[in-house]
């Protein structure tokens, strides 16, 4: 597994290409903006390692105790963490999950102290409606974020074969066969008829 250093400089490596590439793919500048920031996001604050005690847990300073309840409830490189898509869709709900609690909590005072009008209805109606009038955007940010996982599980998974391979040579990469077991048919001895 690539240390904490490598990770940051694939994804510091990668941020080029994946705005020149998304610039290609789109030709709008806006959407490559917003996919290479949610790249370089991801990679650096939001990474599959959140399940551990590693960089971008640390990188959130004083708010790193959110993640403390997440890195309890996942192992180290599960599915739920690690896996594509999934451990991407795990993060952002668990995130926001906690970020809906607090900001209850925050309108909620804030309301008794200055007695302003909130409708919680209204918020997500608001968030909705940006979806829908800017599809483009949303999906860039959710492509973003997913490839910046995607380079750290390659990284690890690269890393952990080329440190098989020096270990091992060939045979630590290459799935072993696993011989099939013959069974022996146990055949009762025929008797002849007279």
């Amino acid at each position: 597994m690539p240390s904490g250093r490598t990770h940051d400089r694939v994804t510091l490596w990668s941020v080029p290409w994946i705005t020149l590439g998304t610039l290609i793919l789109t030709r709008e500048g806006n959407l490559a903006l917003i996919v290479a920031s949610a790249f370089l996001f991801s990679g650096l604050l939001f990474s599959p390692d959140l399940d551990l005690r590693s960089r971008p847990f640390q990188r959130w300073g004083w708010f790193r105790f959110i993640w403390i309840p997440y890195q309890k409830m996942l192992s180290h490189r599960s599915t739920l963490s690690h896996g594509v898509i999934i451990g991407t869709i795990v993060r952002l709900i668990y995130l926001f999950t906690i970020v809906l609690l607090v900001a209850m909590l925050g309108v909620a005072i804030a309301q008794l102290i200055f007695g302003f009008d909130w409708n919680w209805q209204t918020f997500f109606q608001l968030v909705f409606n940006w979806i829908i009038l800017n599809p483009k955007s949303a999906i860039a940010l959710v492509v973003g974020l997913e490839l910046g996982a995607i380079s750290h599980i390659l990284a690890d998974r690269i890393g952990s074969s080329y440190k098989r391979y020096q270990k091992y040579g060939w045979q630590g990469i290459v799935p072993k066969r696993k011989k099939k077991r013959q069974q022996k048919r146990k055949t009762s001895p025929t008797r002849k008829s007279k």
